[in-house]
C-alpha cells in the first residue's frame, strides 16, 4: 500500500528525530517503507520531520529547520505515520499558513481528557500547533454546548484574524482537506437602510387613529392618550379584517404620530365625540375594568370585660409553665359553693381566653360566665350532694393513689429524686406526673418545689375568694 508518495509517484522523504528510542525508530522505518516512503539520514528540503512533541530536541529542530522559505518541509509527531496507515491515506497539512503551523488553543470548556488528547493529535497530524495561549492563538476551540462558548464569540468576534470554533470544526476540516472558517452572516442592526423610505401617514390613517382614540379615551382629562398600552392594543387588532390598516405602522409610530400632532388630532377627536356622545365608563373604554364582587363581612367578636381579662391572667399563671401560658391548656378550678346543676366535673380545659368570647347574636344568658364574686350562672350550679366535697379545702385522694404513694415512700429501692418528687406531689396535692414533667424541663429540685408551692397558694386564694 503506497500512500506516502508525491504527485509524480516518487517516495516522500522522512527524517526521524535522533533521540527517539531505537525500537520506535526501527518500527517507524519499517512502516514508512511499507507505505512507499523513504527515511533519510538528513533533514530533507521537502518532506516530513518526525519529532517527539514537548522535548528540547523537537524545539531545536523547529528553530533550526522551520522556515517560510521551505513551505514543503513539515514538522509532525512521529505518530503521524501510524495515523496515515489507519486512515488509509496521506493526511494533508491543512493547518499551515505561509509555511508555519496555525496556532490554536484548546479551551478548558472541553473538559474530557481523552477528547482533548485526540483533538490535539489530530491538529498536529494536520500541521497545526495546539499548544498556544488564548492571546497568541489564531483559533480558539471550545465546546459549543456550554455558556462560555457564546461569551467567547462575543469577546473575539470584533478582533481581526481571530476565530472561535467548535471542537467538531477540526474533524470537518480534515474531512474536507482544507482550512475553512465558519462563515459570518449579516445581521440587520436595525433602522432603515440607506435610501429606504418609511411609510408616510395619510389622512385616512389619522382619521382612523382619531376614531380609535375617541372610542377608547373619549375625554382627554382622564389621561392615557400618550401611554404605550393604548397603541399596543391597537396593533393587537391586526387579526381583525376591519383593522387591516393597522399593519401600515408600528405601535410606536402610531403613538409618535399622535404625540407630535396632539393639538390638531385632539380637535378631530373632540368632533367625533360630539357626534357619538359616549358616556364615561361605557364598556370598551380604556382604563375601565369590572368591579370586584362584594365579599361577605365576617361578624366581629365582642371584647372581654376587664374583670374577665384579670381572671384570664390568673388562669394563665396557674396553667403555664415558665410563664408561657398561651401554649398549654388552662385548667380552672371553681372552688366556690354552689347549690345544684347538671355538671359532675370540677374542672374544664380550654386552649386560650379567646374561646370564651361571644359571637354577635348569641344568647348571653345561656353562655354566661361567673365574674369575680358574683353567684355562678344556672348552668354552672352543682347538686347539693357535691357541696360537702367543696367544703373540704383539701382534694380527696383515691385509695389506690394513696396506697401507691405510700408504697413509693416506704420502698428503700426508690431513687432519692423520685422520692423527693413524690413528697412534693403529696405535700402540695398535685399528681406525680405533673411534678415529674416540670422537673424534667427545669432540672432543679428547689425550683420545682417553689413552683408547685406557689401554684397551691394561688389555687387556695382563688377558692377562698
Amino acid at each position: 500500500m503506497h500512500i506516502v508518495m508525491d504527485a509524480n509517484g516518487l517516495a516522500i522523504k522522512f527524517f526521524i528525530q535522533k533521540d527517539i528510542a531505537q525500537e520506535i525508530q526501527a518500527e517507524l522505518c519499517e512502516v514508512v517503507a511499507s507505505l512507499g516512503g523513504r527515511v533519510e539520514a538528513k533533514v530533507p528540503r521537502q518532506g516530513y520531520v518526525l519529532v517527539q512533541p514537548g522535548t528540547a530536541e523537537e524545539e531545536r529542530l523547529r528553530l533550526c529547520w522551520m522556515s517560510q522559505d521551505r513551505p514543503q518541509r513539515h514538522f509532525v509527531p512521529y505518530t503521524y505515520v501510524e495515523a496515515c496507515k489507519i486512515a488509509g491515506m496521506q493526511l494533508k497539512q491543512i493547518f499551515v499558513e505561509n509555511g508555519l503551523p496555525v496556532k490554536m488553543h484548546i479551551h478548558p470548556s472541553i473538559a474530557n481528557i481523552n477528547a482533548r488528547t485526540t483533538l490535539s493529535q489530530r491538529i498536529m497530524h494536520s500541521g497545526g500547533d495546539p499548544t498556544s495561549s488564548p492571546q497568541s492563538a489564531k483559533i480558539i476551540l471550545a465546546d459549543p454546548n456550554t455558556e462560555v462558548f457564546q461569551h467567547l464569540v462575543k469577546t473575539y468576534q470584533g478582533i481581526p484574524d481571530k476565530h472561535v470554533e467548535s471542537y467538531l470544526w477540526v474533524k470537518k476540516c480534515v474531512e474536507k482537506g482544507s482550512l475553512v472558517y465558519t462563515p459570518l452572516i449579516y445581521k440587520n442592526p436595525g433602522g432603515r437602510r440607506p435610501g429606504e423610505e418609511r411609510t408616510p401617514f395619510t389622512e385616512d390613517d389619522e382619521q382612523r387613529l382619531c376614531e380609535w382614540i375617541a372610542a377608547k379615551i373619549p375625554y382627554k382629562q382622564t389621561g392615557g392618550r400618550t401611554g404605550n398600552r393604548l397603541y399596543q392594543q391597537l396593533c393587537e387588532m391586526i387579526a381583525d379584517p376591519e383593522y387591516a390598516w393597522v399593519s401600515r405602522h408600528t405601535w410606536q409610530s402610531w403613538r409618535e404620530r399622535y404625540k407630535k400632532n396632539a393639538v390638531r388630532l385632539d380637535t378631530m377627536i373632540a368632533q367625533i365625540v360630539d357626534q357619538k356622545k359616549p358616556i364615561p365608563g361605557e364598556q370598551g373604554q380604556y382604563g375601565y375594568v369590572r368591579q370586584d364582587e362584594e365579599k361577605n363581612k365576617r361578624p366581629r367578636r365582642k371584647r372581654a370585660k376587664p374583670a374577665e381579662q384579670n381572671l384570664h391572667k390568673q388562669e394563665m399563671i396557674i396553667g403555664g409553665i415558665n410563664g408561657n401560658g398561651a401554649e398549654v391548656p388552662v385548667i380552672v378550678f371553681d372552688a366556690s359553693p354552689v347549690d345544684s346543676g347538671p355538671s359532675t366535673s370540677r374542672a374544664f380545659v380550654r386552649s386560650s381566653p379567646a374561646e370564651e368570647e361571644l359571637e354577635d347574636g348569641e344568647d348571653s344568658e345561656e353562655w354566661a360566665v361567673r365574674i369575680g364574686n358574683e353567684p355562678p350562672p344556672n348552668w354552672g350550679k352543682r347538686p347539693a350532694s357535691e357541696e360537702s366535697e367543696t367544703q373540704n379545702p383539701r382534694k380527696r385522694m383515691k385509695s389506690n393513689d394513696a396506697d401507691s404513694i405510700q408504697g413509693i415512700l416506704s420502698d428503700p429501692g426508690v431513687h432519692l429524686i423520685d422520692r423527693t418528687l413524690q413528697e412534693i406531689a403529696t405535700e402540695y396535692r398535685f399528681t406525680l406526673e405533673e411534678v415529674k414533667e416540670f422537673y424534667d424541663q427545669c432540672g432543679e429540685m428547689e425550683r420545682t418545689k417553689t413552683r408547685f408551692q406557689k401554684m397551691r397558694q394561688i389555687l387556695s386564694s382563688i377558692g377562698e375568694s
